[in-house]
């Protein structure tokens, strides 16, 4: 062989080696870490991917997404933030709750995370402020860990004979010694007596009922939890099974069938999750945006409970309602 028939070989496998046509840059990673599963996730995943559209992201266009679910087994949570760290996510999406944003806090220091909580961020230890959240944490709060006092309010109101209210706590949540405190302060000054009831698992939910309706409590208050509110609809056919009036935080109960809920709008929360995950995605830094609050608080009643429980809602708390169910 000629040496100008190697040049040309030669020449042949470099142009066949590097395609005329330029390659596509690869997408960035965004890494979500759930506590539950997709389905019991849905209608929070769809806001947090309206707010992420909002900033210019789509799923499969623009941005890939790792899905990490702990199907509601909390102690996997640090493991699965671990294993986003490990496939190098460009930022880690932490909603809902406190288990979540701790669980991806011990994973990294380095990675941005945007974690969703109805707590306080501050108190929890994930940001030194709401305005400086200095680190690789910024996100997203509401106030249904702290409007939890007002669910008793409003149950006096509803049933002002009653001087004992049940209260519902998952004793694994880290704000659950809070909530108790503000709980009891606002019994304190209503001149009620409360009935502590413990539950972490769904085994343990008709003993919370039965245990209502055995101690003659006038109703039952869900303290703020993503495990509960993530069973409304269990919740919320015990609670017509057994006959007890309860209010918990979130509008699932009371769409489910159950009687009252308040607590903080998580379709907002959750869009501007999203956002943020955006704006990270985009160059921002975490520690350059401040923690945002979603100050909206809602309340759901459903009639149709209420008249089987033979209870008539009192006018102030229908005015006060942002939604009837009738």
């Amino acid at each position: 062989m000629s040496r100008r028939d190697v040049l040309v070989l030669a020449g042949g496998a470099a142009a066949w080696a590097s395609p005329a046509w330029p390659q596509q840059p690869a997408m960035p990673l965004l890494g979500y870490l759930g506590s539950e599963t997709p389905d019991r996730y849905a209608s929070r995943l769809a806001a947090f991917r309206a707010g992420l559209g909002e900033a210019g992201y789509v799923e499969g266009r623009n941005v890939a997404i790792d899905f990490r679910w702990a199907e509601g087994q909390y102690k996997r949570l640090p493991a699965l933030a671990r294993d986003l760290v490990d496939r190098q996510a460009s930022v880690i999406v932490a909603p809902g709750g406190a288990e979540v944003a701790l669980a991806a806090k011990s994973a990294t220091a380095t990675i941005p995370v945007v974690f969703e909580l109805g707590g306080d961020p501050v108190a929890l230890g994930l940001v030194d402020s709401l305005s400086r959240p200095s680190g690789n944490l910024t996100g997203v709060s509401s106030l249904s860990v702290e409007v939890s006092r007002k669910r008793l309010e409003f149950m006096a109101e509803l049933l002002p004979n009653a001087k004992l209210f049940a209260i519902a706590v998952n004793p694994a949540s880290p704000t659950s010694n809070s909530q108790l405190a503000n709980l009891h302060t606002a019994a304190g000054s209503l001149g009620l007596t409360l009935h502590l009831l413990k539950a972490s698992t769904e085994q343990e939910f008709g003993a919370l009922f039965a245990g209502a309706a055995q101690a003659g409590a006038g109703g039952l208050v869900f303290t703020s939890d993503p495990y509960f509110a993530y069973r409304s609809p269990q919740l919320a056919a015990l609670a017509a099974a057994h006959g007890v009036p309860a209010i918990t935080q979130s509008r699932d109960f009371p769409v489910a069938g159950g009687l009252m809920s308040y607590g903080g709008d998580f379709e907002q929360s959750h869009r501007h999750t999203g956002v943020y995950a955006g704006r990270i995605l985009k160059g921002a830094k975490p520690s350059e945006l401040p923690v945002q609050r979603v100050t909206k608080v809602e309340m759901f009643i459903n009639l149709k409970a209420a008249n089987a429980l033979r209870l008539s809602i009192p006018p102030s708390l229908l005015s006060s309602a942002d939604f009837v169910i009738e």
